[in-house]
């Protein structure tokens, strides 16, 4: 299906109140100052509603986002020179328009991850607009049937995937009292993560956008895990060492499994395999940190495997072993204010790891149990929700299904290393490749 884009208006959404003197300088945490220059997306689809027209939903959208932007007023700033603070100028949000030639059913037979980015109208890794641009971007697209994408951007330099989420359903409630005068109260967002981890002077390197890197031949693929089939690679998956493995954890192992496979088969000898995870830092602090705390709040941790080391249950245990040592040696040092030392560490180790030679590493981010599909401006809840893929090879991206318990992944594989990957038997008995969004449920449950 040919897919056609147009843009129909750009416009700057500032915040509905000036942000007063006394906040115009954002401290930005340890952790946002490592982040990398680099956008985090999301893009949600709602069908055609008949109670307002395209002109008013998007009157109302972007009333409610100059709202929100009051409360979440970093966000409408840019990032200092320096890189550790934001300069909350109210310059504001970038926000487009645009329409596209299909209707949202065309178009969710078959999504292509080459399509989904268009949805978005940035980048998503590091550009010069990253760099030096707004920390947030917003696309609403119409379909030719009514429907609409709804397509946000955040900066990694100052929010994470909560704090988008935060962010998005924030801006969700203030629409839907714009639109029925309902009463929906909002999380009123903190903003103390410096406090917790405060910023050090460091000197960064001048970032290399994603134009001056080498570009490879990437192929993408979406697979959708049901319900039913995670319970059965979980009790396949179980041991004495991990009991209980999560739907993650299960889901991200048998991918790894087949990639690596796949990597093995073309490279035809044997290669340590390392994959990275992230994990969120608010839950695994002492005393917790709540959701709404904003930042780019995120560790991350290596699972290692070797090529005597590729069956499921053996992979869970890799998984889960990595986690504990993070949660036990990084998270503590993080509260004992040696963060930078604990993220020092931790980028020495994965360097050491890397310079062996014949290592493949892969990059697994789960957005799973963040309920996007409850993200209501007012028109229902969304009939998908969707990640764009990225540039970079070896990633999976996974999030929950919209029918339910079961969790799609978006694999971004070199083209050799795909062909072999989509053959999969094992993969193939487990999951469903590239189906239809229109009906997921009825979809996966005849695997």
């Amino acid at each position: 299906m040919d897919v056609n884009f147009e843009i129909i208006s750009r416009e700057t959404i500032k915040p509905s109140s000036p942000t007063p003197p006394n906040l115009r300088i954002f401290n930005l945490s340890l952790l946002d100052q490592l982040s990398p220059a680099a956008y985090g997306s999301l893009v949600l689809f709602y069908s055609a509603t008949s109670s307002l027209c395209q002109a008013e939903r998007f009157r109302r959208l972007k009333r409610s986002l100059s709202e929100t932007l009051t409360q979440f007023y970093p966000l409408a700033g840019r990032l200092a020179d320096d890189g550790s603070s934001i300069e909350c100028n109210d310059r504001g949000v970038d926000f487009v328009d645009a329409k596209v030639n299909c209707s949202l059913a065309e178009f969710l037979q078959k999504p292509y991850a080459h399509v989904v980015g268009k949805f978005i109208p940035v980048e998503v890794d590091i550009s010069p607009e990253s760099i030096i641009g707004g920390l947030v971007h917003v696309q609403a697209t119409v379909f030719n049937c009514g429907g609409l994408a709804i397509g946000v951007c955040i900066s990694y330099k100052i929010g994470d995937a909560i704090t988008l989420t935060t962010f998005i359903k924030n801006w969700a409630a203030a629409t839907v009292t714009t639109v029925d005068g309902a009463i929906v109260v909002p999380t009123s967002p903190l903003f103390n993560a410096a406090a917790i981890f405060p910023s050090q002077n460091i000197t960064f390197p001048k970032p290399v956008t994603t134009s001056k890197l080498n570009k490879e031949m990437l192929e993408t693929r979406r697979l959708v895990f049901s319900s039913s089939k995670i319970a059965a690679l979980q009790a396949k998956s179980a041991s004495q060492t991990v009991k209980d493995p999560s739907r993650v954890e299960v889901v991200t192992a048998m991918i790894w499994k087949s990639a690596m496979n796949a990597s093995r088969w073309n490279l035809e000898h044997s290669s340590l395999s390392i994959l990275s995870q992230s994990a969120n830092i608010r839950k695994r602090t002492v005393p917790p940190l709540p959701d709404k705390t904003i930042g780019h709040l995120v560790g991350y941790f290596a699972s290692e495997a070797t090529e005597g080391e590729i069956e499921l249950k053996t992979l869970v245990r890799q998984l889960r072993k990595g986690k504990e040592q993070f949660n036990n040696s990084y998270v503590d040092k993080l509260q004992r204010n040696q963060a930078l030392m604990a993220i020092s560490e931790s980028v020495k180790e994965a360097a050491n790891l890397l310079q062996g030679g014949n290592v493949d590493f892969y990059i697994s981010i789960s957005l799973c149990g963040f309920r996007f599909y409850g993200v209501n401006f007012g028109w229902g809840r969304p009939s998908w929700v969707t990640i764009p893929s990225t540039c970079y090879r070896n990633v999976f991206a996974m999030m929950d299904s919209g029918g339910g318990d079961g969790i799609e992944v978006w694999v971004t594989l070199t083209e050799d290393d795909m062909a072999y990957f989509e053959r999969d038997p094992d993969l193939l008995a487990s999951a469903s490749l590239s189906p239809s969004v229109w009906n997921p449920i009825a979809h996966v449950s005849s695997l």
